[in-house]
């Protein structure tokens, strides 16, 4: 069987390309890369230390047609970009000056035989046009026009945790062929625990926030905690329960533990008159309605003082439009009545989460991948970037030749390659089967006509 040729756009780290290649060499294709892009100087260190590359391309908008090889398969790990001005009903009219572009005039222009493309979860309701619809306009108007292209389109979200991988990691594929539908349901499902990748008996981080945590609480009682003070929930731990900013008084732990509740009910921003509600500060009277105390301002005071809460002006939601259509953020409203708020968001501290050996991850991203840690023997350490590699199913002889921080944010942005292996497989089927069809038909033509 001849080689097949491909190319990997937005390469990141060659998750795509090695699932694929993984997969093809198990049904006895071999395959050849003849371009790869990408434009992250440590997505490249990492791409030159662990793939042969004939032609390597940066930045794929100035990559004229001419210039790219003949090739059977398209790989794309695209980043999804606004597509119009969102919110006009008349849904998109098209895609250029989007990224997805560079691969519908790729695949116009070259006609491969099949292609496999990779998105997060967002893409499926991203600019939905009414709130019940299943898919946004967005994804609609790349099925329609890869479909438009000639291609048997199939798409799905796939979950890393159903592939043998221990993270919860849901993401889009979708996937085409120039003959053949591909199913991209009844993947056979396999578990595994966090357990099974970690290292073990290296040292432990040694910090005043990771002392804390052990001193109030045991190892086992940590599995699974995140730590953050705008949540609550039996997996959250709050920086006022280890006394992270100065110690707390009993009264105090049950004001903020309040406090965070209400703050996001939204009778308070109706009452406030704002149009959202997720996180208002409010007033010392407002907060006397559900925790009545003779020196609640000064246990109010004293909190502020030490930075667990904040005396800020409520904020709106301001929306204005840009040239890739309406964007919306918060803005303090000076002329509303201040009150308290709490501080610290997700990612405030040096640990986001504690991993639960017996358990999954969750999505891994590159903004907290760094704040992940796991326990080992009696503390707490980092996760190393060979189990972050381990996560996303990449194989022990693979390289990652640079620092902790490139590192980490290469991973959080990079595929789950047994997921990729599983949808790479089910193309090369409908690959072998076209050939196989092919043959039998030029068989028949050659025969002779008395034969037929």
């Amino acid at each position: 069987m001849n080689t097949v040729k491909f190319i990997d756009l937005f390469a990141g780290i060659g998750g795509l390309r090695l699932g694929f290649e993984t997969a093809f060499s198990r049904v006895g294709i071999a395959t050849e890369c003849v371009m790869t892009s990408e434009i992250k100087p440590h997505a490249l260190q990492v791409l030159e230390s662990n793939f042969s590359h004939d032609y390597f391309v940066g930045d794929i908008t100035q990559v004229r047609n001419e210039t790219i090889p003949d090739f059977d398969f398209l790989l794309g790990g695209f980043p999804c970009q606004p597509f119009s001005a969102g919110g006009k009903r008349l849904g998109f009219v098209d895609t250029r000056g989007t990224l997805f572009f560079e691969i519908e005039r790729i695949l116009a222009e070259k006609k491969p035989y099949g292609f496999i493309l990779e998105n997060v979860e967002g893409l499926v309701k991203h600019d939905l046009e009414n709130k019940s619809d299943k898919v946004g306009r967005t994804l609609r108007v790349i099925l329609d026009k890869l479909e438009l292209l000639g291609y048997n389109v199939s798409w799905g979200v796939l979950n890393a945790a159903n592939f043998g991988l221990p993270q919860e990691r849901k993401r889009v594929f979708i996937v085409g062929a120039l003959t053949g539908k591909i199913s991209l349901h009844d993947f056979p499902v396999k578990k595994m625990p966090i357990k099974n990748i970690l290292e073990k008996g290296l040292p432990p981080m040694q910090s005043k926030f990771a002392d804390l945590l052990l001193a109030h609480f045991s190892i086992e009682q940590l599995h699974g905690k995140s730590i953050k003070d705008k949540r609550g929930g039996g997996d959250n731990i709050h920086s006022w329960d280890i006394g992270f900013k100065g110690s707390v008084t009993e009264e105090q732990s049950t004001l903020l533990n309040k406090l965070f509740k209400e703050r996001r009910k939204k009778h308070w921003s109706a009452e406030i008159g704002i149009d959202w509600m997720d996180g208002i500060p409010l007033t010392l009277e407002q907060i006397q309605t559900f925790h009545d105390s003779p020196n609640l301002q000064a246990l109010l005071d004293d909190l502020v003082a030490k930075k667990y809460l904040k005396f800020e002006h409520p904020k709106q939601l301001v929306t204005e439009q840009t040239l890739f259509g309406s964007k919306t953020y918060r803005l303090e409203n000076k002329k509303l009545k201040p009150g308290y708020n709490i501080v610290s968001g997700k990612l405030s501290y040096e640990i986001n989460k504690i991993l639960d050996p017996n358990g999954l991850a969750p999505t891994l991203v590159a903004t907290d991948m760094a704040r992940l840690v796991v326990p080992d023997g009696k503390g707490l350490r980092r996760m190393t970037l060979r189990e972050g590699l381990r996560l996303f199913g990449y194989p022990e002889w693979f390289k990652i030749p640079v620092n902790d921080n490139d590192g980490f944010d290469l991973l959080g942005n990079t595929v789950a390659v047994n997921v990729v292996d599983a949808v790479a497989e089910r193309l090369a089927e409908t690959y072998i089967a076209s050939l196989q069809n092919q043959a039998k038909h030029s068989q028949v033509k050659s025969l002779p006509v008395a034969a037929l």
